[in-house]
């Protein structure tokens, strides 16, 4: 342990901490830009670049970076002096004087961080003048946007992208007055490895990076008189959105949301949940047809399109391992575009489908060529939770007040399984429900499969299929996909079917989702949500969601039959 004062208080931390972690345990507030603290990941971001978090030292000359200076036995702190105070007004001065004053059009206006320290500084002029860079605008891939006019150089970004995810899409490029975070040569992001997993959104102050937006697209569509437009909600939303609004983290608010996109003026609003039921329906009978023939073995869910991005990447070689099976969103999409259009009588072409999303990776999904059926998109257009709130703000919504009302059928009936989707571990448990009872012909009573729950790295597990010992694992966060990739190859790990999220935590951390520096307790807030609600389901097993088994007797036929083959699997 270490001893220190912190403007004349006594503090005793470990040894190892920083200046910044023994202040905080003082509840002595030190403002910081470009410091990130990922303690659900063991991973910090310190690389002390914007030195707003400057504290006097006794006895050292120059000012030190609270946030990177390791703690002594003895040191003398002083947080609040006249010269800590004016040098971070003027570190923060000038990092303005190279930032665009556009904030009223920002996408992350009041959501800034440089923007809040602004004004908690009473900064509301651009006091130097002088050269500014200017780099174009990177929004190519039609799911991530870069604006590199608005990078602080935080560096936040490289560390989730490398450090994290282990992607590598992102490294500091130029040098001096020109340096810039960007893909690699300053490729365009549609050109490099970039999954589009969205945490380098999730984690920058600024809005150098944002998700592609269809905020103006939906609205056309809405007001367009010759266009059925219906919406399609993911599991994780639920549990989100309502922190926009002021509803307390981890509440569920799914009639209400339901209720507010009626009022919007969507002609149907659909679940995606009742996609993932399909989703299980279809890949459980692959995941069994594999187990039979030993074929293509471990099969890997395919519900994640950041998480197929990077194995199309980094590892192109196990391509055959995924799951052929379209997604929740997609299969929704591609249902409402066949099925339901044709019990309404309206042509696919005049139908729009917009996903509401935690994910900005399910825009890219959206837009690849094999997602469409006989040449119509399977989805128009994937918004995130933000987009939608800022949407339902605008058409004077507020979800507080809003009374509960249900789902539209035949895409709006759901199981518990489905919900679950949304957390990490979730589509593995769906799956093992009805895996369970298509193979041992039992029914399942419990059907909670805890072990493959939580947070931790990998989490793994051994289900007996009645004498068939299957052993399953799950994982979330790009980093954690790479190392049980890099086993399955090396044959170290032997597994028969793996669930990975790219996302830390699972959806309910997605790149889409409300921003929070409080990861952590948010991630738990949000899981229990989705496992409560479960928890609470009439029905908790995929294939007994009674409009799945309808869609198979009256449109698909059998799962993995020739029709339910040719509209919900594809290939990467």
């Amino acid at each position: 342990m270490v001893n220190l004062t912190i403007d004349n208080r006594p503090v005793t931390v470990e040894d190892g901490a920083t200046i910044l972690d023994a202040a905080r345990q003082l509840n002595i507030r030190i403002p910081t830009l470009c410091y990130l603290d990922l303690h659900e990941l063991k991973m910090v971001n310190k690389v002390a670049s914007c030195r707003i978090c400057s504290v006097e030292v006794a006895g050292r000359h120059n000012l030190a970076p609270a946030c990177a200076t390791p703690v002594a036995e003895g040191m003398e702190v002083t947080t609040n002096s006249r010269r800590v105070l004016f040098t971070r007004r003027r570190l923060l001065e000038l990092i303005l004087s190279n930032h665009p004053f556009n904030c009223l059009i920002c996408a992350k206006s009041t959501d800034c961080e440089l923007q809040a320290l602004a004004w908690e500084f009473g900064i509301n002029t651009k006091r130097y003048h002088g050269e500014e860079t200017s780099f174009p605008i990177d929004k190519t891939s039609g799911a991530l946007k870069r604006d590199p006019d608005k990078c602080i150089m935080c560096r936040r970004c490289e560390t989730m992208c490398n450090e994290v995810q282990t992607v590598g899409a992102l490294t500091a490029y130029g040098r001096g007055f020109n340096v810039i975070v960007g893909p690699a040569e300053m490729k365009p992001f549609v050109d490099s490895n970039c999954t589009y997993c969205g945490q380098c959104v999730s984690v920058c102050p600024t809005a150098a990076l944002t998700g592609h937006g269809y905020i103006q697209e939906t609205w056309n569509a809405i007001f367009d008189p010759t266009k059925t437009v219906v919406v399609q909600v993911a599991p994780a939303i639920r549990a989100t959105i309502g922190e926009e609004f002021g509803i307390a983290p981890g509440t569920p608010v799914t009639g209400k949301l339901v209720a507010g996109l009626r009022r919007l003026g969507f002609d149907a609003v659909f679940d995606t949940t009742f996609g993932a039921d399909l989703t299980i329906v279809e890949e459980a009978n692959e995941i069994i047809q594999r187990l039979t023939t030993g074929e293509r073995l471990p099969i890997l869910t395919s519900c994640c399109p950041s998480w197929i991005n990077f194995i199309e990447y980094q590892f192109p070689n196990l391509k055959y391992m995924p799951s052929t099976c379209k997604s929740p969103q997609q299969m929704t999409g591609t249902i409402a575009k066949t099925y339901y259009a044709q019990k309404i009588g309206v042509k696919p072409e005049d139908i729009v489908v917009v996903a509401v999303m935690p994910c900005i990776a399910k825009k890219y999904e959206a837009r690849r060529p094999e997602h469409e059926t006989n040449g119509v998109r399977d989805v128009d257009y994937s918004i995130t939770t933000r987009e939608l709130a800022k949407m339902l703000k605008e058409g004077g919504i507020d979800l507080r007040f809003m009374d509960e009302e249900e789902f539209d059928n035949p895409l709006g009936e759901s199981t518990g399984a489905g919900v679950i989707f949304g957390a990490t571990g979730g589509v593995l448990e769906a799956a093992l429900r009805t895996v369970y009872e298509k193979v041992t012909g039992k029914e399942l009573t419990n059907v909670d499969f805890t072990a493959v729950r939580g947070l931790t790295d990998v989490r793994e597990a051994v289900i007996d299929l009645g004498g068939r010992q299957l052993r399953v694992a799950a994982g979330s966060g790009l980093g954690n996909a790479r190392k049980i990739l890099e086993n399955v190859e090396k044959g170290t790990s032997q597994y028969d079917v793996i669930e990975i999220m790219a996302c830390p935590g699972g959806c309910i951390n997605g790149g889409g989702q409300p921003y929070t520096r409080d990861r952590l307790d948010m991630i738990q807030l949000r899981t229990q949500a989705l496992y409560s609600i479960d928890a609470r389901s009439a029905i908790r097993k995929s294939h007994e969601n009674p409009s799945v088994i309808k869609l198979y007797e009256e449109f698909l036929g059998e799962p993995g039959g020739h029709k339910a083959h040719e509209l919900l699997h594809t290939e990467y």
